[in-house]
């Protein structure tokens, strides 16, 4: 239980919280920290903009934005709301080169931002949680502008700004990539909440899946979760049990869908419903996570979690979130995914190890564990 001073707010932005958001990755790790801070029994607050139906339209978002001053929001029964204040923040930053302001009502307290945005609120601790900066590397495909995304971490630092991220291992790869000394991000390795693995186990597969009978995939669709490797591996391996690929469309999916289609036994499912995915999970044979880059890799610990066995990439991210309880494999090797697949797959023996170390590594990452962390991490514990 979150031990110490309860009397300090704790806020988190709605960016993905609304509208549906929370399907995707940061949107699960915001709905994660609610939920952990709601476990510990400490009432937390989300910074809200409306939502789509309060969106300006462009030409309205950008004289909003010319603004120089602080912004202000008013108080709602779960905390604040702001009009549009996500999107505007953005073109402030464009416009004028410097992070946001925003003056809340009301005493202060911790700020935890999901994502660096470009905004502060004034008066208030504000960690911003840096996930990876995979798009500073040029090396690694990514949608996100690396150059904004560094000049928004500089403006951060400027402004007074503490960051936090999920792993040591991304906490390294910053360091490397910023020139940051380490005691400048701290790490609070994220929680996983399966809160709604009944409802889970009880949505129904897709038709044509059979609990236990089928090996999983779940994340976007893009080439650096290293889908057209895992797929000449599983073509070549000779395995019959179907490949489900579960997830949105990432940079570039056309080309990895193409190969989906040529590979038989591979099956291509679109983004899921949080309770459907949960269901996947804990019905395959095994996850297989063979990604090139990652800053955690959610899925492995849900599925340790959920209790199925899982293949993974030796890389830093995930061999750490894995703990010794997950089959690793070189993922640029194709004779390693090759034989990682058909050991998965077909040694009944060796997926009952997994499952009984993935469940003991698991508790680590229990809701109570993660709002544990966030008290060492907020002062409080």
């Amino acid at each position: 239980m979150m031990t110490g001073s309860t009397d300090v707010p704790v806020c988190i932005d709605g960016r993905l919280l609304e509208d549906g958001g929370a399907g995707t990755g940061i949107g699960q790790y915001a709905r994660t920290l609610v939920q952990a801070l709601r476990s510990a029994g400490r009432a937390q607050l989300i910074l809200g903009d409306g939502g789509r139906a309060a969106r300006r339209s462009r030409p309205a978002k950008w004289a909003a934005a010319l603004r120089p001053w602080p912004r202000g929001a008013t108080i709602t029964p779960g905390g604040y709301r702001a009009r549009d204040i996500f999107r505007e923040a953005h073109v402030f930053f464009s416009l004028h080169g410097r992070i946001m302001p925003l003056r809340l009502p009301g005493p202060s307290g911790i700020m935890h931002w999901s994502y660096p945005l470009p905004m502060r609120i004034c008066g208030w601790r504000n960690i911003y949680t840096v996930h990876d900066v995979m798009p500073l590397d040029p090396d690694i495909p990514t949608p996100v502008d690396g150059r904004r995304l560094r000049a928004v971490l500089d403006g951060l630092v400027a402004s007074g700004g503490s960051f936090v991220t999920v792993s040591n291992a991304a906490r390294q790869a910053i360091v490397d990539a910023t020139g940051w000394p380490p005691g400048k991000v701290a790490i609070c390795h994220q929680g996983v909440d399966i809160g709604d693995m009944e409802a889970g186990r009880r949505a129904a597969l897709p038709a044509g899946l059979q609990a236990g009978g089928y090996l999983l995939y779940v994340g976007a669709v893009e080439a650096r979760k290293n889908l057209v490797a895992l797929l000449d591996a599983y073509r070549t391996s000779g395995i019959a049990t179907p490949l489900v690929i579960s997830g949105p469309d990432g940079l570039n999916a056309e080309h990895i869908d193409a190969r989906i289609q040529d590979t038989p036994g591979a099956i291509r499912l679109g983004l899921q419903p949080r309770d459907a995915v949960l269901g996947l999970i804990a019905s395959a044979r095994a996850l297989i996570l063979v990604s090139l880059a990652e800053g955690f890799g959610v899925p492995v610990a849900e599925a340790m979690s959920l209790g199925t066995a899982v293949l993974s990439a030796d890389i830093p991210a995930l061999a750490e979130v894995g703990g010794g309880a997950t089959l690793l494999v070189d993922p640029r090797d194709p004779a390693a995914l090759r034989h990682g697949l058909t050991a998965i797959d077909g040694d009944a023996a060796l997926r009952e190890k997994l499952v009984r170390a993935g469940l003991e590594r698991s508790q680590y990452f229990g809701l109570e564990s993660y709002a544990q962390r966030l008290a060492n991490l907020y002062g409080m514990a």
